[in-house]
C-alpha cells in the first residue's frame, strides 16, 4: 500500500492558514503531512514564506495521528546541523514521535541570504554528508564534538531527546547524491518518479543497513471545479516547477524564477500538471510513482485560498479513489 500526504506549502500561506490546513488535512483523511522549509516563495505571486520549525511546533499541536515531515529542510547554511538536530528533536516530543526530518543539499533561493556564496553542487554533497553525520551524532546522546571540512561542534548536547529516534529522509537526484547520501539515511526523498532513484537506493540503503526504507514523492495538482481557473492558478504560482531540480537550485530569488519562467505558456503548464476536477487525471499522474516504487506520495493542491475545498473532496472522492488504484 501506498501512503498518501498533504503538503503545507509555505510558499503559498501564512503561518495561521497552515495551521488550520494542517488540522483540516488530518481530518480528511491523509496519513502524513510534509512542510516546505523556505526562505524566499519562487514566485512573487506565491506571497508567503513563514519559519517552517515555528509552524511545526503549532501543527504538531492541533495534530494527534498524521506523520509529519520537513520537505526539506537544508541543514548546512541558514541551518546549521547542529541546530537542526536541536529542532528535530524537539518537534519529535511535541509530536509524540511522528517526526521523519526531511533534508536536502538547498537552494541558492533561499541560502544566499546569508551571503557565504553558493557552493557547486559536489561541496553542497560534502556540506550535507558532514551535516547528517553531525546531526547523527546528536541523537545518540551525551557530548559530541566534530571536525570536519565544513563544520565543527564543540561539546555539545542535546538535553532533551525523544524516545523514538528522528528518522532522517534524505533529497536525491541521481547516482551521485544516492551513493553519497543513502547510506546516512532513513528514507529516500526525490520529485521524478523514477524507477532507477527506487533501484539504486534500495542496493545503496542496503549496504549499511537490513531491509528497503520508505520512499518519498511528491505531486503538484491544481483540482478546482472550473478547468480553465485551476490552470490560470497554476500557471500563476507554479510555471517554475517545469525546470530541472539543477536549475531550480541555482536561481537566487524570485524575480529570477519570474525570467526563466516568462515564455511558459497555460498550456504548457497544464501539459504537467493534473488541473481541473477530472480525479482519472490526478490518479494517472500519480500512478508512476508507486510503479517506481515509491511508498508514500504527497500532494500540493496549488493556491493557498483553494485549500479547504480541495481537503473536503479529498476526504470524499480523491483519497479513496487513490487508495483504491494503488492497491
Amino acid at each position: 500500500m501506498v501512503d498518501f500526504g498533504y503538503t503545507l506549502m509555505s510558499e503559498q500561506s501564512g503561518p495561521t492558514e497552515l495551521v488550520r490546513h494542517a488540522a483540516v488535512a488530518e481530518q480528511a483523511g491523509f496519513d502524513f503531512e510534509v512542510l516546505s522549509d523556505h526562505y524566499f516563495p519562487w514566485l512573487d505571486e506565491q506571497g508567503h514564506s513563514p519559519h517552517a520549525w515555528g509552524v511545526l511546533g503549532a501543527v504538531a499541536q492541533v495534530t494527534d495521528r498524521v506523520e509529519l515531515m520537513t520537505y526539506v529542510t537544508c541543514p548546512t547554511m541558514r541551518y546549521h546541523p547542529a541546530v537542526v538536530a536541536q529542532m528535530a528533536a524537539t518537534i519529535q516530543l511535541l509530536s509524540g514521535n511522528r517526526f521523519t526530518l526531511g533534508v536536502g543539499a538547498g537552494e541558492n533561493l533561499n541560502e544566499h541570504v546569508i551571503n557565504s556564496g553558493w557552493p557547486p553542487v559536489n561541496i553542497r554533497h560534502s556540506m550535507l554528508a558532514e551535516a547528517l553525520q553531525i546531526i547523527a551524532g546528536l541523537f545518540d546522546g551525551g557530548y559530541f564534538s566534530y571536525l570536519g571540512s565544513h563544520f565543527q561542534v564543540d561539546s555539545a548536547k542535546l538535553w532533551d531527546l525523544p524516545e523514538v529516534r528522528v528518522p532522517v529522509a534524505v533529497a536525491v537526484s541521481g547516482s551521485q547524491s544516492i551513493q553519497r547520501l543513502a547510506p546516512l539515511a532513513d528514507a529516500m526523498i526525490a520529485v521524478e518518479p523514477r524507477a532507477d532513484l527506487c533501484a539504486e537506493w534500495d542496493w545503496a540503503f542496503d549496504e549499511g543497513h537490513d531491509g528497503k526504507s520508505p520512499k518519498i514523492g511528491q505531486l503538484p495538482i491544481c483540482w478546482d471545479p472550473d478547468r480553465d481557473a485551476a490552470i490560470r492558478r497554476a500557471h500563476e504560482q507554479f510555471r517554475w516547477f517545469g525546470g530541472t531540480w539543477k536549475v531550480n537550485a541555482e536561481l537566487p530569488g524570485p524575480s529570477a524564477f519570474a525570467a526563466a519562467t516568462r515564455f511558459v505558456t497555460p498550456h504548457d503548464v497544464a501539459d504537467s500538471i493534473p488541473c481541473g476536477p477530472n480525479l482519472d487525471h490526478i490518479i494517472n499522474a500519480a500512478k508512476p510513482f508507486w510503479d517506481a516504487g515509491f511508498t508514500h506520495l504527497a500532494l500540493v493542491q496549488i493556491g493557498g485560498d483553494h485549500q479547504e475545498d480541495f481537503l473536503s473532496m479529498a476526504n470524499r472522492e480523491l483519497l479513496p479513489a487513490l487508495r483504491e488504484a494503488a492497491r
